[in-house]
């Protein structure tokens, strides 16, 4: 077995990693909450939130598996059951089916806080001279605010 050697120390990238497995519960409930109202969404805008719904949740799918994989890079195992995600995310489950504004806030919300996670993670891994993570959580960051500022247009 090869020693991992990328420029970051173990302490750093250990820390980084326990913030990315912050993000990916984040990212990975929203997902879930996501598509569980894309199911479940009715009313007047039901086509509109239906689709955007799915829109959302695909990115998220992809999202999901970028950050598992820079865990992994940092030779980190990524959580990967509802139980660990349950624990480690800061977004709240659901309970029953809300109607259609109530789903759009609680959507706004997840995606807010998957920001404020962003930042966290952020911060640490730009301490640390981690470009690679400090580029993909910014990226990461920007989808969840234009996504947030998008949700929070479709009740103006």
């Amino acid at each position: 077995m090869h020693q991992i050697d990328i420029g970051i120390n173990e302490s750093n990238r250990l820390e980084i990693a326990e913030g990315l497995k912050r993000l990916l519960a984040d990212s990975y409930t929203l997902y879930l909450q996501t598509h569980n109202f894309h199911w479940n969404v009715t009313g007047l805008q039901f086509r509109e939130l239906h689709l955007m719904f799915e829109e959302h949740y695909t990115e998220l799918a992809v999202a999901v598996d970028e950050i598992a994989e820079r865990i992994r890079t940092l030779d980190v195992a990524a959580p990967g059951t509802y139980k660990a995600f349950a624990e480690l995310s800061s977004i709240e489950e659901v309970e029953g089916v809300p109607d259609a504004a109530t789903m759009i806030t609680l959507l706004t919300k997840g995606h807010e806080q998957v920001v404020k996670t962003c930042r966290e993670v952020l911060s640490v891994a730009q301490d640390a001279d981690d470009e690679s993570t400090a580029a993909l959580v910014s990226d990461r960051m920007r989808v969840h605010e234009k996504t947030a500022w998008m949700l929070r247009a479709t009740q103006a």
